[in-house]
């Protein structure tokens, strides 16, 4: 910048030595024009500069974002890769425990048939119904009707049931008395009563006198709200009048599996 304000005074001086007034005063404007455009000039070029070293700031910026994401979707393929190794495993492990527990309650369903072979189809069913095996005695084979009292067969099927749940491990029991929908005139003052005293009249037969574990059997009354047959028939309330005990499979670890 000095040399050029050196060179428009040496012009200057020459200009005004040779050259007429009017000549020198025009060349003069000349001279701070050229002046005032160099430095507008030179401006531009530190703007210029300024927006060079921005734009190569960003374009570092970008560059360094580009190769962060990159790094964290390879991050994430791999995350993802293990995840669904993970997955598949756990699954296979809980098809496994699945198909296990139906082998142990198929098992269970045969055993128990064969202990009550003796009984007719009339007295009492077996049946392998959502992975639970319900043994469902009739009335006319455990009570009189009205009553709660065991009769002896209905004791002698007991006595073969609890023979098998006393070898049997991983199960809880549950004992459900059902009834028809006539009201109850007499002891009891209704269904609820009487179904669930039969219930809990089994259950203390099971575990005092057939010694099954009292802590895996349970004892309720189910009245005439979960019937099985029409109840405007003789035969279809004679089918409600029952007790079914429920054996049910320990399902803890599999519910530790779906709980992970």
């Amino acid at each position: 910048m000095k040399k050029y304000l050196i060179l428009a005074s040496a012009l200057t001086l020459l200009f005004a030595a040779c050259v007429p007034k009017r000549d020198l005063v025009s060349s003069q404007k000349r001279v701070k024009g050229l002046q005032k455009d160099s430095t507008g000039t030179h401006a531009q070029l530190n703007d210029c500069n300024g927006q060079v070293a921005i734009l190569e700031k960003d374009k570092t910026d970008l560059k360094n974002s580009l190769n962060n994401l990159s790094n964290n979707y390879q991050s994430d393929m791999a995350t993802s890769t293990m995840t669904i190794a993970d997955q598949a495993k756990r699954l296979k492990t809980l098809e496994g425990l699945i198909q296990a527990q139906k082998d142990v309650m198929n098992k269970l369903r045969k055993t128990v048939a064969d202990a009550l072979i003796n009984f007719k189809p009339d007295e009492l069913t077996v049946t392998l119904k959502d992975g639970k095996l319900y043994v469902s005695l009739q009335e006319k084979l455990l009570f009189k009707s009205g009553s709660a009292e065991v009769d002896p067969k209905g004791k002698d099927a007991l006595k073969n049931l609890a023979t098998v749940l006393n070898t049997t491990t991983g199960i809880t029991v549950d004992v459900e008395g059902h009834t028809d929908t006539i009201p109850m005139t007499g002891k009891y003052e209704d269904n609820w009563a009487l179904s669930t005293a039969r219930s809990t009249s089994i259950v203390r037969i099971l575990t005092k006198d057939y010694d099954v574990n009292p802590k895996i059997i349970i004892a309720s009354g189910r009245s005439k709200y979960y019937p099985v047959a029409d109840n405007t028939s003789p035969e279809g309330r004679a089918k409600n009048r029952r007790t079914e005990i429920i054996l049910s499979p320990d399902l803890t670890e599999l519910f530790k599996l779906l709980n992970q």
